[in-house]
């Protein structure tokens, strides 16, 4: 049950801060923006763990893991998006980072070692075809230009970026560094590489003393960032990143309900096929018969009980699990449809 928990708490916080970022677009500069996100949620983090006398000592070597999974999750990839869909539809940067998942199947194999599995491909294909039917109206009126090539390059490169990070991040779970302290440190590397952007670039602290701006950005940082990227790190360390991945992926489909109810998207057949596609694939990535209904913690009898996962909740230690082992997402205007597509945010 608690990986199911896991995974429906991602989808629902990261469905929802599409609607928070809209607020965040005015007169602070996205950057800036994305970089007092992450600033804030670091320092609530580690106020959070010395309150709870959490420990956030760590050798020369865990910082420099731990700073490498903040430059890959929390910092340029997500100005990339930002600047990506101002280039492009909302709906082909959707396909481009759907391809995480088939990213994070590569490169479990790559830096992990872990085999191909070919449940969790054909899960992942349907899903991404799921993705294609849902944006198919924007799809087709592409026009591919300089802009929409250069687009593509940003979204396909924050996408790699990010797909590292969560393989950065399931070897830092595997060397046993405690997820809560380990986001911590991460988002505050992360706000940390924003800083050096934003003077590189000379950008302004501008700061918009407006209530939405500020709730917006009160939500981004305790739930958008602390809870939802607790959430994903731990499901990462107990299904892995290829299937952790597959929450990010479903979450365009809440973003459009959510646009349904509060703007004037309407459904059509085309959604609502993809929608059925990535219900399927949802289904092939989690979970088949009573084997996948271990998989994803609604039956006991997992291979890997008794199994430690380092959560960084408690203070006690780190606490038993009792699902298998181990992505923004991102976040971006969504300059077509008025959704965040990749926040996976």
């Amino acid at each position: 049950m608690r990986i199911l928990f896991l995974y429906i708490g991602t989808i629902l916080i990261w469905g929802t801060t599409w609607l928070a970022i809209t607020f965040q677009l005015g007169r602070v500069d996205p950057l800036v923006s994305v970089f007092y996100r992450f600033a804030l949620a670091s320092l609530l983090s580690i106020g959070l763990c010395r309150l709870r006398a959490l420990p956030l000592k760590f050798r020369a070597r865990e910082h420099g893991w731990i700073a490498l999974q903040g430059f890959l999750m929390f910092s340029i990839g997500y100005w990339m998006v930002y600047a990506a869909e101002r280039l492009i539809t909302s709906g082909l940067a959707a396909v481009v980072t759907s391809s995480l998942i088939f990213m994070n199947i590569l490169g479990g194999r790559l830096f992990l070692g872990k085999p191909f599995s070919g449940h969790v491909l054909s899960g992942a294909a349907l899903g991404i075809a799921g993705i294609a039917l849902i944006f198919m109206p924007e799809l087709r009126t592409v026009s591919w230009t300089d802009r929409s090539f250069q687009g593509l390059v940003l979204c396909s490169a924050s996408t790699v970026l990010y797909s590292l990070g969560n393989i950065t991040s399931e070897r830092n779970g595997k060397t046993g560094l405690p997820i809560l302290q380990t986001n911590a440190l991460s988002m505050g590397y992360g706000a940390l590489f924003l800083l050096i952007l934003i003077l590189a670039l000379g950008k302004h602290f501008t700061f918009e003393p407006s209530f939405k701006y500020i709730g917006s950005l009160s939500y981004l940082v305790l739930f958008g960032s602390i809870a939802a990227f607790w959430c994903y790190m731990t499901l990462i360390q107990e299904i892995g990143a290829d299937r952790a991945a597959y929450g990010p992926l479903v979450v365009p489909v809440l973003a459009l309900g959510l646009s349904a109810a509060f703007e004037a998207y309407h459904w059509s057949a085309w959604s609502l096929a993809g929608i059925l596609l990535i219900a399927a694939g949802n289904l092939l990535v989690l979970g088949r018969g009573r084997a996948g209904m271990d998989r994803i913690g609604l039956k006991g009898g997992s291979k890997t009980s008794g199994r430690r996962l380092k959560t960084g909740i408690t203070s006690g230690g780190p606490s038993r699990q009792d699902g298998p082992p181990g992505g923004d997402g991102f976040g971006g205007d969504g300059s077509s449809t008025g959704i965040t597509l990749h926040e996976n945010e």
